[in-house]
């Protein structure tokens, strides 16, 4: 089972925490918050997640790199510029 997660977004109600690190990125319980949703995706039976990335993607790439330790595989779909909710969706869908 797939799961496409949007985390391309600026994250502009959440400044200026959001000009130093991607909203997904934000520590929630010393973790962030992309992590959480992860996990609880994998242990729900998702197998691989797709992440529409947009903004600032180089900490989420360090961070998980290919998702091995999540015991999931991650793909990366990267905009080159803002597509929107809907163009995000088909930039991931090749």
């Amino acid at each position: 089972m797939k799961a496409i997660i949007l985390v391309g977004g600026e994250g502009t109600r959440l400044r200026p925490l959001t000009y130093s690190i991607v909203k997904s990125m934000v520590p929630v319980l010393n973790k962030p918050f992309l992590e959480h949703v992860i996990r609880n995706l994998a242990g729900q039976g998702i197998n691989e997640i797709i992440l529409a990335m947009g903004y600032k993607p180089d900490s989420i790439y360090a961070y998980f790199k290919n998702g091995t330790g999540y015991n999931i595989n991650l793909v990366y779909s990267l905009e080159d510029k803002p597509l929107g909710t809907a163009g995000a969706i088909k930039n991931a869908a090749g």
